[in-house]
């Protein structure tokens, strides 16, 4: 039996990859545990997720559980760009900053990282790429996040016009949806509803209050060819997908996706305003899902983090600025600990 090796009652802001796994979740993969079931994809609880997609997403819609976001980034742009092809992001984009170069090595994918104020990429930044230039990658993909690496969100009008400004283009639109439910939470719509237009979604899960589990949503079959295959090679294929499958039912099949995200939306928010009320504090961006990204003055941070009770990030794409991330079980106790503790080092 494992002893506890950290403190429960410890709460961050560093990443809301930091919380633990939501109780409804762990119970999903306590009841598909027992006996045995097919593996690989083959077992009822994959099956039966494949029906929950396409109640959301139509029934053209193909779903492929996977490991993690960065997996499934790549499995999704390797499936969705021709060997000549590039993909457009922003250059804060995830999959430029903050996944190494598993694009470049692993998917051998070649990025367009273009310059977003407020992180997102409108239809008038996209780049028309010439099919006829052989000395040039050709843009075919364009990959956005919502809710942004800054913490925006993209709303529905503003996807929808995005999304045919892209495929007006003649590209395809791929849709970095890690925190997808908190971007649908913060507009009142669905994950399906806030993801209109786009062909390919990897769609978070781990973030909001799963173990490990994400997918690749291929909403459009002509924006890809062969997915299975590339899960597989991109080691993304679960044996026991069961318990990632679980997972993903549990989240989604009902409103837990966006009870967690509602409240972690909640909690940056009030955060954010309590920050804002602090002499020297800046909160330049309005918080709109679960980030805060306020301008402390000079030392506060470091401060802050040398009494090794809470951890956040100083966030390079705004200079300045740290990162604050809520989860969907941050307690009201943590930000005003987070708060006061701020408060103590401006004085």
């Amino acid at each position: 039996m494992i002893s506890s090796l950290h403190d429960a009652n410890q709460y961050h802001f560093g990443s809301d990859n930091y919380a633990g796994v939501h109780p409804e979740v762990l119970e999903a993969i306590v009841t598909v545990n027992g006996g045995h079931v097919l593996a690989y994809g083959d077992d009822p609880y994959t099956l039966h997720l494949q029906e929950v997609v396409r109640g959301w997403f139509g029934e053209q819609a193909e779903v492929f559980p996977v490991f993690n976001g960065t997996g499934a980034n790549v499995v999704s742009l390797q499936a969705m760009l021709p060997r000549w092809g590039t993909a457009m992001c922003t250059t804060a984009a995830h999959i430029n900053t903050d996944e190494q170069a598993a694009p470049e090595r692993v998917g051998g994918i070649k990025l367009l990282p273009i310059e977003a104020p407020g992180g997102k990429l409108l239809p008038e930044l996209l780049i028309e790429g010439d099919s006829d230039d052989v000395h040039r990658a050709s843009p075919q993909v364009v990959s956005v996040s919502n809710s942004t690496e800054l913490g925006t969100v993209y709303s529905v009008d503003e996807f929808a016009r995005l999304a045919e400004a892209v495929h007006e283009a003649g590209m395809f639109l791929h849709l970095d949806g890690s925190r997808l439910s908190n971007a649908a939470a913060a507009q009142g719509v669905t994950p399906a509803e806030l993801a209109q237009g786009a062909d390919v979604i990897s769609l978070g899960g781990t973030k909001n209050g799963a173990l490990g589990a994400e997918a690749v949503i291929v909403v459009n079959p002509d924006a890809v060819a062969g997915t299975a295959y590339l899960r597989k090679i991109t080691t993304q294929l679960a044996s026991k997908q069961r318990f990632v499958s679980a997972q993903l039912l549990a989240l989604f099949e009902g409103d837990l996706w966006r009870r967690n995200a509602e409240h972690a939306n909640g909690q940056a928010r009030e955060l954010g305003r309590r920050l804002a009320e602090l002499p020297g504090v800046e909160v330049p961006l309005e918080v709109e899902a679960n980030a805060v990204f306020p301008v402390l003055p000079e030392g506060v941070a470091d401060r802050v983090r040398a009494h090794d009770t809470v951890r956040f990030y100083d966030w390079p794409p705004m200079p300045g600025a740290v990162r604050l991330m809520a989860s969907w079980d941050t307690p009201d106790a943590a930000i005003d600990d987070l708060v006061e503790a701020i408060r103590a080092e401006l004085g």
